[in-house]
């Protein structure tokens, strides 16, 4: 299995592409000599479980001791060491080799996942991993990773040992799973399902009724999701705990316990307060993403969060990674035999170097005064003093902002797409969406910024006593050493600043691709350029080109009873369009009812044709020049009479418009020959239209402008959206596809 010395100490390490996982496996390799690890590691695609492992090495974890040690040496070593057991807890394979120890450092790392999932997870896991281990007959060491507030919701001083509580795991567990039968079941009721198919007709009907319907779909799964998300944060504060994390950590320890130490088996529980970058090691500052408490601080760097509801002398209690490593490793390896109470280590800061969350923010706000952070438009961000209110005065303010927010947005949303109206429903959704998430903070974090606990970490120092020098030497875990101020100061912030500026830098520059055409094109002549008409090649629509025929066709003094006609109908018109563009269509063409199509054709021919090819947008025209000259295949397709177009077919290597039937006197009847080729009939028709061509959509390049065009412009490669409505500017905004303002 390795190349390692077979008296080794062999470890079989859960949750190694985690953040702590990531950290425990490069201290062992970097510090100890005797180990061998085995990884528990699913295999992801085609890249098998070692391939994963080996990948770590390319991440910064591993980037300190390479520059010390060099890249082949850290290289060798690792291959030597490590080997893949592929799996994960959910199907935990087979124990064929027998371990020393057993470090179970997987979990769900979310606060706020659906039940089932933190279930399955964090107690299901467990379970599986301590039924392994009993089914291959040995008897390692268990370190068992939970968290400091495990404990549930208490105030006063939280002691090490065994949690004392009546909650049996097992009947938790099963109705967790049962959990996601009931709330798919109650989805799938008739009243649900109503709600959800007008939501979805009103936004997304326009693209069709297979979209409405998939959208429609959406919305229940994530009305399903929401459901069972509340089904374990009522379930686990209902029996005293503050989240469904720490509720299913507390089972897993009782999986542990009845599992595991009830049978004469070794285990050590590690708990954790809130983990976060390291003080020294891999090296100073070192972190793996956002942790715990980090979209907190970085929400009030950048001035979003003006008030929090915390007592600003609870003991906001965090640890930093090595910390919590040093501990793991030397259960793991130094001559430590604790069993029963004295084997639960709290690694935490609470009790001996603590860290008022007043002396935090006040940290926190020094930092950013001195190296603040940008908003979007390059303007320095001035951060907030916190005045610590009351949790009722910052809700009303909260609530105040949500309101107007909404209402905004329901305004913009009844008014005509515009460049103006396209930015103010950009900035209302960022709004909004810094609302929820800003919302979610506060819900989540005032559990842990308005407690009255004091974790104890008496076994935890009783360990270190117990270790010898040389090991403290490298790998110490006394957090008396910790300067709050200067960790915030020198290593976390500046870490955490970082991610939120390549996180930034990455944003701008997806804003940027997305804001303008896609760069040279490329010839190909399996390429298609599909164009919409109306509001896109041109900027009129269907009833302004009604409305030119009937200025070059009828006398001027019916103009004003044709146009009062048409002003009458428009509501009726509006109301079509927001349900269905095809009935639009038909209601606007029946109006031709009664004219001659070699009457219409000779006008297109005369100065009206000209007219409507002097409306084609000049950004429309080079760009149909620039895919004709690559040799792109362009295509027109809208819902405009054929006869309407003809002066554009030129332009085009096809064109696909609405026809009309005639009478034997080739007078139009107002009724369609076929249905009009738009939204989802659109979609349909490229795909065969493709097909028959030879053509490969991902290639191609698709323009239109409204939210009927989001169905088929999702089928080819280049999407882009041209002065777009409402409704397309939110999906291309979602999708980042191309939105040209023409």
């Amino acid at each position: 299995m390795s190349n390692s010395s077979p008296a080794a100490r062999q470890i079989l390490l859960t949750g190694v592409t985690g953040f702590l996982g990531q950290a425990v496996l490069q201290s062992l390799l970097e510090n100890t000599e005797d180990v061998h690890v085995t990884a528990l590691v699913r295999p992801k695609g085609s890249v098998g479980g070692m391939k994963r492992l080996q990948g770590l090495l390319r991440k910064p974890v591993f980037a300190s001791w390479a520059q010390r040690a060099g890249a082949d040496e850290v290289r060798e070593i690792f291959d030597a060491r490590v080997s893949a057991l592929e799996g994960d807890l959910t199907a935990m394979p087979e124990l064929t080799t027998t371990f020393d120890t057993v470090i179970h450092s997987a979990s769900s790392v979310s606060f706020d996942p659906p039940i089932d999932e933190a279930f399955r997870t964090n107690v299901g896991g467990a379970r599986n991993l301590y039924q392994a281990l009993r089914d291959s007959g040995q008897d390692p060491h268990v370190i068992h990773v939970s968290t400091a507030y495990v404990g549930g919701i208490s105030k006063g001083l939280r002691q090490e040992g065994r949690l004392v509580h009546d909650v049996d795991w097992s009947a938790e567990y099963d109705a967790a799973l049962d959990a996601r039968v009931r709330v798919e079941a109650e989805s799938r009721r008739p009243e649900t399902l109503r709600a959800r198919m007008r939501t979805a007709a009103l936004r997304d009907g326009r693209m069709g009724p297979k979209a409405a319907a998939a959208s429609a779909e959406e919305a229940r799964r994530e009305w399903m999701q929401e459901r069972l998300i509340d089904f374990g944060r009522t379930r686990a504060q209902s029996v005293g705990w503050t989240d469904i994390y720490t509720f299913t950590k507390a089972m897993a320890e009782r999986v542990a316990e009845e599992m595991w130490a009830d049978a004469g088996h070794r285990v050590s529980f590690v708990r954790p307060s809130i983990i976060e970058s390291a003080l020294r090691r891999p090296f100073p500052g070192w972190i793996d993403g956002y942790k715990v408490a980090d979209p907190l601080i970085m929400a009030y760097g950048k001035g979003v969060l003006p008030e929090f509801p915390g007592l600003a002398d609870s003991i906001l209690d965090i640890i930093p990674v090595d910390f919590v490593v040093n501990v793991i490793v030397a259960l793991a390896t130094q001559d430590v035999s604790r069993r029963g109470d004295e084997a639960y280590y709290q690694v935490v800061s609470g009790a001996s170097n603590p860290l008022p969350f007043h002396e935090m923010v006040s940290a926190v706000r020094e930092y950013f005064l001195e190296h603040p952070l940008q908003d979007d438009k390059g303007r320095e961000v001035a951060v907030p003093e916190w005045t610590f209110p009351a949790v009722e005065m910052v809700e009303q303010k909260f609530r105040a902002k949500e309101i107007a927010t909404k209402v905004g947005q329901n305004v913009v949303a009844h008014l005509p797409s515009s460049r103006r109206t396209r930015e103010w429903t950009s900035s209302l959704h960022r709004a909004s969406s810094g609302l929820t998430t800003l919302r979610k903070y506060i819900e989540l974090y005032r559990q842990y910024t308005k407690t009255e606990m004091v974790f104890d970490d008496a076994n935890t120092r009783a360990l270190r006593a117990e270790l010898p020098a040389e090991f403290l030497e490298k790998q110490d875990f006394d957090v008396t050493t910790i300067v709050w101020r200067d960790y915030f100061q020198d290593l976390h912030l500046p870490a955490v600043t970082e991610l939120t500026k390549a996180y930034s830098r990455g944003k701008a520059a997806l804003r940027t691709r997305a804001a303008r055409p896609a760069g040279p094109l490329k010839e190909s002549p399996d390429a298609l350029a599909v164009f919409d008409l109306d509001g896109t090649v041109i900027s009129t629509n269907v009833i302004q080109q009604y409305l030119a025929v009937v200025r070059a066709t009828k006398p001027r003094t019916q103009w004003a009873l044709e146009i009062g006609s048409l002003l009458r109908t428009v509501p009726a018109y509006l109301r079509a369009e927001q349900r269905n563009r095809s009935e639009l269509i038909r209601m606007v063409n029946r109006r031709y009812e009664g004219y001659r199509a070699e009457d219409l054709r000779a006008l297109m021919s005369g100065e009206l044709g000209r007219r409507i090819r002097a409306s084609i947008r000049p950004e429309a025209l080079a760009l149909i020049e620039k895919h004709r000259a690559a040799g792109h295949r362009t295509v027109l397709v809208t819902g405009a009479l054929d006869v309407l177009v003809e002066p554009l077919a030129d332009l085009f290597d096809d064109v696909v418009a609405t026809t009309m039937d005639v009478d034997e006197n080739g007078v139009l009847t107002g009724y369609l020959a076929t249905p009009p080729v738009v939204d989802e009939a659109r979609a349909n028709w490229l795909a065969k239209y493709a097909d028959q061509r030879g053509a490969n959509l991902k290639a191609s390049y698709g323009y239109g402008d409204s939210m009927a065009d989001a169905s088929w412009l999702e089928l080819v490669g280049t999407p882009s959206a041209v002065s777009p409505d409402l409704g397309l500017y939110s999906v291309a905004k979602k999708k980042r596809w191309a939105i040209l303002e023409w």
